[in-house]
């Protein structure tokens, strides 16, 4: 009797140990070992007074990471800090908080006029490198005013608009400029910085003039209600930024609910079934980047976001 139940036991291993085997190989669970999904959700902050302040978005934990927009740069030295009226002396803290719970915040760039660093003069993309390391950054500088006080920011952001063709021979002037600042960051001033990128899903260049941004975050939306030909989700377009930048992890930004943009918002059933499992195949897929905070508290889009990316 031993021995019969002894070659019963391994009858049933064996036939569950086949069922294993035909579910791996079944084509929904071969999909998902192609997938690679990260978990990684980004959020824009600082548009809306509204939006609470950036220790409750750290807190919602719905984010993964969290970018303060916007500092202006308007060329020649000229920067204007605009985050909506929140109060400046509070954000400090908050960022460190947010530190503290394990949620890097970064600074977003945004240049005037289309981002129109003026044309033909390097020291513009320099100066802007060493403006965000000394005033944001890891750096320190005499004479330059820290609207964070101590705080040291985990990374810095290029927000590109629209129209942007004039200025790309700077684009990696900056990034290389901000890793070499970064290199030289010893001691208490040396930590590890995102140098990431927002551009128009319509921009994609056909050199790797973005080679130093750890991340590029691709607006498929249109929230500034201007037409840049690209408006909306295009797995074509998709595959061409993936391809384009191998070396940088590809966000799809997407507008977090169908008021935070004219095009481009995406219905979670939309998002779940028809576009995720296809960005996802991309080797490069960094995860999704919400617009922004202040829609995402209205509408919880995040909440679907942050189980699917």
């Amino acid at each position: 009797m031993a021995v019969i139940r002894e070659r019963l036991s391994l009858l049933c291993q064996a036939g569950l140990l086949s069922v294993a085997i035909s579910i791996l190989a079944s084509p929904a669970a071969m999909a998902a070992q192609e997938n690679h999904q990260t978990g990684q959700v980004t959020v824009f902050w600082g548009r809306h007074k509204d939006e609470g302040s950036l220790r409750e978005a750290c807190d919602s934990g719905m984010y993964t990471h969290v970018i303060i927009s916007f500092l202006n740069a308007y060329g020649h030295g000229v920067f204007k800090l605009d985050v909506s009226g929140h109060q400046l002396d509070g954000i400090g803290y908050d960022i460190k908080h947010c530190q503290l719970v394990g949620i890097p915040v970064s600074l977003s760039v945004r240049g005037t006029n289309n981002y129109s660093l003026p044309n033909g003069n390097n020291q513009s993309a320099l100066d802007l490198a060493n403006h965000v390391w000394n005033a944001y950054l890891g750096g320190y500088r005499n004479g330059v005013h820290r609207p964070f006080g101590d705080a040291k920011l985990d990374g810095a952001d290029l927000f590109l608009e629209r129209g942007v063709t004039t200025s790309k021979p700077y684009y990696d002037m900056i990034g290389r400029e901000l890793a070499k600042l970064i290199g030289m960051g010893t001691g208490n001033n040396w930590k590890a910085i995102h140098v990431t990128a927002t551009l128009p899903c319509a921009f994609v260049m056909n050199h790797p003039a973005m080679s130093h941004y750890e991340r590029i975050h691709v607006r498929f939306f249109d929230e500034d209600g201007h037409n840049n030909g690209c408006n909306a989700y295009s797995e074509e377009v998709w595959d061409r930024w993936a391809a384009t930048y191998p070396s940088s992890r590809i966000f799809l930004g997407l507008p977090a609910s169908p008021e935070a943009a004219k095009e481009g918002y995406l219905y979670p059933k939309s998002l779940y079934y028809g576009v995720l499992p296809i960005v996802q195949k991309a080797a490069n897929y960094g995860g999704v980047m919400l617009w922004d905070r202040y829609y995402d508290k209205s509408a919880n889009y995040s909440s679907y976001v942050k189980r699917w990316a």
